[in-house]
């Protein structure tokens, strides 16, 4: 006669089946761990409560992203603003663990310091408090000293009415550049920026001198800002460092490398040097930079020195085979003749290119024949412009 087996819940708990139960607690779920010691799911809680091994979404190698965002900014609020900008766009790794009925998103804390390393610039670990989710890196102890001496630097705390009043007089002294504000006031050259116009403030901090030679950018400068990048300082100490302003600083950085985001920056150099693993610009970008509008208004100068005047509608005459003609200072357009009484431009010996001359008004490159202070659009810009003024004068 054979014996039927005990009940799952009824059977004794031997110390392999507990330290199995504690090494796996958190790492699968209850299900899971039930149905590999062949055990009811209430069996399995009960023994985790006496083994006292707290909730089953604590025992493992992870955090919950919540439990993560309050450790490392210390705010439960904007929940949603951290899965777009951690999750979407920076690429945080996050997985769905199951406990019971119930889904939770969780990070695994490997995963996370090796995302958190890539965007150290990101985040700030001067609100992290040490060993919350559990050991740290070693570099992460460097990195929250440097961002305590950041908010040092620059604090991020809302504006309060005495500092909008010294801002303003700061302003009105007209002897300040955002670098001097910044080191008074403790705050960026962007928050400063902000805040004039949120106060709507006229006044603006004196320009920096950018074109002497003693503020020109030298090699010793490049090789700071790539160190500085690389080991995760902020732009305002990298400025300190190199004696320039944050707002130079971040503008030498979207220059080359076409965004201010240090991680990407940092992403790009690797383990080269400034300048190194620089993107092409797109079209959209290459728009606003100024060296690439010198390069491509060089080479306009340089097509339209050769086709400038051709139109498709030439005037019929004895002269239409001669394509120079439009660039010849002697050629009479209204009357279609040359000047220099040549009937033959091939054997014109009298040909005088037009010479560029550049606008007083805008600075812009023109060719005329005749001499001219204003480009052509200049001249009509100052005409409605005398046109509006008679007319507010005589009404």
């Amino acid at each position: 006669m054979t014996h039927a087996s005990p009940p799952l819940g009824k059977r004794t708990w031997t110390p392999q089946d507990e330290a199995y139960l504690e090494e796996n607690w958190g790492k699968y779920s209850i299900p899971t761990l039930a149905n590999n010691l062949n055990r009811t799911v209430s069996a399995v809680k009960s023994r985790a409560a006496r083994l006292q091994l707290g909730p089953a979404l604590m025992g493992g190698d992870y955090v919950t992203l919540n439990q993560l965002i309050i450790a490392v900014t210390g705010s439960q609020t904007n929940y949603s603003y951290k899965m777009k900008s951690w999750v979407e766009e920076r690429g945080l790794p996050v997985h769905t663990k199951r406990v019971d009925k119930n889904s939770f998103r969780v990070v695994y804390l490997d995963e996370f310091w090796e995302w958190a390393k890539a965007n150290r610039s990101f985040l700030d670990f001067s609100k992290f408090e040490p060993l919350i989710p559990g050991e740290e890196p070693e570099w992460v102890a460097e990195q929250r000293k440097k961002d305590y001496a950041a908010f040092a630097l620059q604090r991020k705390d809302p504006w309060t009415p005495i500092e909008d009043q010294r801002l303003v007089d700061l302003l009105k002294a007209q002897r300040y550049g955002y670098m001097e504000l910044s080191k008074i006031l403790h705050r960026s050259a962007g928050a400063i920026q902000r805040r004039c116009t949120d106060l709507g403030i006229k006044y603006r901090p004196v320009k920096a001198d950018n074109h002497s030679p003693e503020s020109a950018w030298t090699e010793r400068d490049y090789q700071i800002l790539a160190d500085g990048i690389k080991s995760g300082d902020s732009y305002t100490a990298i400025g300190n460092a190199i004696g320039k302003s944050e707002k130079a600083v971040r503008g030498k950085v979207y220059f080359v490398y076409l965004t201010e985001n240090a991680d990407k920056v940092r992403a790009y150099m690797g383990d080269g040097g400034w300048g190194d693993g620089a993107p092409e610009p797109t079209v959209r970008q290459a728009v606003h930079l100024s060296r690439t509008r010198t390069a491509v208004r060089s080479d306009i100068e340089r097509l339209a020195d050769v086709l400038l005047y051709r139109t498709l509608e030439m005037k019929k005459g004895d002269y239409d085979h001669y394509f120079q003609r439009a660039m010849c200072v002697h050629w009479d357009d209204r009357n279609s003749r040359c000047e220099a009484g040549c009937a033959d431009c091939d054997a014109c010996t009298e040909f005088q290119r037009i010479r560029p001359q550049y606008c007083r008004r805008c600075g812009a490159t023109f060719y005329e024949r005749k001499s001219n202070d204003f480009c052509n659009d200049c001249r009509r810009a100052r005409k409605k412009q005398a046109q509006r003024k008679w007319a507010k004068l005589n009404k």
